[in-house]
């Protein structure tokens, strides 16, 4: 009883504090005394992430975001394509399962285990190929969250840079958008923007996948919130809205988001660290090296 009050007055705490700060409570939580509520977490960070994002719509002005993403749009198309054949090659050279290869460079190229999630029915992944791609990339993005902020700030990275190297090197949504805000307003609209552009290449990906691994006929999950999220964007710019309304949306979003941020870190297990391995760590270590160097050298130089 206690662990579970413990927790819910955590996850409540978690709204008034940073993304960051949020997610290592989870984190500690889950690492000390176990979740309580592993199934709750599980779902409603899901959930969570989704309203939050659309909330953050309400934030923000079409024509800006535009602007904002489309320096970004050629990186994320390059890196879409590039991370997946890299990443099968390296999961050949490491002699990683093809299908854990597969779904570990998916969920590097989009976004996280969102496109793990999409993709790995899609190619009759089973639970385990499942679980030990998730928890490569839930690691490696819990990492990103605590590391890119303070390394932006340290190179002397613009709004607008952080916020396409975050998009484009951070796996999952929620640890791009916590990274965003924690760097600046700015930041935080380039990094939502080109983020979300990204993640609509689940959609392809998972009918390129069905093919690829001959599983035809399987359903692909379409990630409805980020065209909700546009919605948000379209009527924030061209309805007339007061102020007051659409900051008080944006306020709540943001506590949602580092909510969920709290949930996903809560999610966390000594037995998931475990059953990564070494060889599926290796291979998401490398491809992640890989596209936040490249993508860093890229922002900097243009």
């Amino acid at each position: 009883m206690a662990i579970k009050v413990l927790f819910v007055a955590l996850l409540c705490a978690s709204a008034f504090v940073s993304p960051a700060i949020a997610l290592l409570m989870g984190i500690i939580l889950a690492l000390i005394f176990g979740n309580p509520f592993p199934k709750f977490s599980k779902k409603g960070s899901k959930i969570a992430l989704q309203v939050s994002v659309v909330g953050l719509g309400f934030g923000m002005n079409l024509y800006e975001s535009l602007a904002a993403g489309k320096e970004g749009m050629l990186f994320t198309i390059v890196s879409v394509i590039g991370v997946m054949c890299i990443g099968v090659l390296l999961g050949r050279w490491l002699k990683v399962d093809k299908k854990n290869a597969y779904l570990i460079s998916t969920g590097t190229a989009i976004c996280g285990g969102s496109a793990i999630a999409a993709v790995g029915p899609v190619i009759n992944a089973d639970d385990d190929q499942m679980s030990l791609s998730l928890a490569t990339i839930f690691i490696l993005n819990a990492i990103a969250l605590f590391i890119f902020p303070p390394v932006g700030e340290w190179i002397g990275l613009s709004q607008q840079q952080f916020g396409t190297w975050a998009a484009i090197a951070i796996h999952d949504t929620s640890s791009v958008v916590g990274a965003g805000a924690a760097y600046g307003e700015e930041a935080l609209k380039v990094a939502t923007t080109i983020k979300l552009t990204r993640a609509l290449w689940i959609i392809p990906l998972a009918v390129a996948s069905s093919f690829i691994f001959r599983s035809q006929g399987r359903k692909v999950s379409i990630p409805w919130f980020i065209l909700l999220f546009i919605v948000a964007m379209v009527l924030n710019t061209f309805l007339p809205i007061p102020d007051a309304l659409t900051g008080g949306i944006v306020v709540v979003a943001r506590k949602l988001l580092c909510m969920t941020l709290f949930l996903i870190g809560s999610g966390l297990s000594v037995s998931s660290i475990k059953k990564v391995g070494i060889k599926p760590l290796g291979l998401g270590v490398l491809l992640w090296f890989i596209i936040s160097v490249v993508t860093l050298l890229v922002v900097c130089l243009l």
